[in-house]
């Protein structure tokens, strides 16, 4: 193998893989990154088993070939490189890759690229076929980047990190095609907040799907590293994706800016799906409230993390208390208060527009700080029933079903 690229291509690549990069295994080779040259294009590609991730960037290709190298040593050498040409040559007889640019050379050593496992891939975009790419069949859909991204950003943090309750750590996917399209619904949960959100995609149908709902489970970590990946793609270009239920896969294709340098030209991300029931969200949804409380949302977001500054000596708790404007006009206040019994209290207002009784119910403050953190919209609806029942946040002015927070209340408030 003889294969030339720029440093920032090859650094930004890098980036993108490693994070698939296993970290645990006693399998030696997926601490390795496979590198593979073939039709003037450099592909890298890692997996831990649960996820992998390939990326293709633009390379001078003299001699195809393939060989597994160190992950941590690649990435670190190669990003200490100045931005100039780097020319890549293996050593078939001792595995051994060579590294030159500049003034800078390294000699790394490797491990079969036989020994790597192999990666499936939409479709292969080098052309012909491959001993380390195996092509995937599915039903397929496309989504706008921009859109999916903040879909993503507003679900994943609802989802659980506790192993111990592998399917609360995963967002459920459903694909629903609709007379003008598909409806995409996310959501996720940890048993103590829900973040739903969905959007139509317009004029889409998944292929081959029959018109069949689809619906899968993702794991948070696969979507959280797609949320980042797609932050580098071609926005104009859609996001491709295949699931396969028969082998419990889904794979998501980005085009990247090919032209700029530091950038790649495809990624695929697959990843495995979590082979489970998903829990009944639709059924702890409020159906109604007796106060909703119409607030900005900068405001709240800003009130709230005052107040989380005393909360988080005292299990995060702060009380929310409801105020509706006099005689039942317009107007009315939200007041925050936070006490730490070694620390101090705080009692934040700001003003709201009230609907309803009056009421005081607690909720962790990192629950919604993170929540209120992801919503664009200048204010927010707080709809609530009583101290001890879930309350409902949604931004004001995007549709009903668009996007809805449920979250619990901690213990009623003395």
């Amino acid at each position: 193998m003889r294969v030339s690229c720029l440093q920032e291509n090859l650094a930004k690549g890098l980036s993108i893989v490693s994070r698939a990069v296993s970290t645990r295994s006693t399998l030696p080779v997926l601490g390795n990154i496979l590198l593979e040259a073939r039709n003037n294009q450099l592909r890298l590609a890692a997996t831990n088993l649960e996820i992998g991730i390939n990326c293709w960037i633009g390379a001078k290709v003299e001699d195809e070939g393939a060989i597994t190298v160190p992950a941590r040593l690649l990435s670190e050498f190669v990003n200490s490189l100045p931005p100039e040409r780097i020319d890549m040559e293996l050593s078939v007889r001792t595995q051994t890759l060579h590294l030159h640019c500049a003034r800078y050379d390294a000699n790394m050593k490797g491990i079969d690229a036989a020994d790597f496992p192999i990666l499936p891939t939409a479709d292969d975009p080098q052309g012909d076929a491959s001993s380390q790419v195996e092509t995937l069949e599915g039903v397929r859909i496309e989504l706008a980047a921009p859109g999916l991204r903040k879909m993503i950003d507003q679900v994943i943090f609802a989802a659980s990190t506790d192993e111990s309750r592998p399917t609360l750590t995963g967002v459920e996917v459903n694909f629903v095609p609709e007379a003008d399209g598909t409806r995409l619904t996310m959501a996720a949960t940890d048993g103590y907040r829900l973040s739903i959100r969905s959007v139509l995609l317009a004029g889409t149908q998944p292929e081959g799907a029959q018109r069949e709902p689809i619906k899968v489970i993702v794991p948070a970590r696969s979507l959280g590293e797609l949320a980042r990946i797609s932050a580098d793609a071609d926005e104009e270009q859609p996001v491709q994706v295949l699931v396969t239920q028969a082998r419990n896969q889904i794979l998501f294709k980005l085009r990247g800016k090919s032209e700029s340098r530091g950038s790649f030209q495809q990624v695929e991300l697959i990843s495995q799906l979590i082979d489970a029931r998903f829990p009944d969200y639709r059924a702890i949804i409020p159906k109604s409230y007796n106060t909703r409380t119409v607030v900005d949302t900068a405001q709240f977001l800003k009130a709230v993390r005052v107040a989380y500054l005393f909360a988080r000596d005292n299990a995060n708790i702060v009380r929310l208390g409801v105020t509706p404007g006099p005689g039942g006009q317009e107007g009315g206040q939200l007041r925050l208060t936070a006490t730490s019994a070694e620390m101090g209290d705080s009692v934040n207002e700001i003003d709201a527009l009230v609907e309803g009784e009056e009421l005081e119910i607690a909720f962790d403050a990192r629950f919604l700080i993170d929540v209120l953190s992801q919503i664009d919209q200048p204010q927010v609806v707080l709809e609530t029933t009583q101290s001890t029942r879930p309350g409902t946040i949604r931004p004001l002015g995007m549709g009903e079903e668009e996007f809805l927070h449920v979250v619990m209340p901690m213990h009623p408030p003395r």
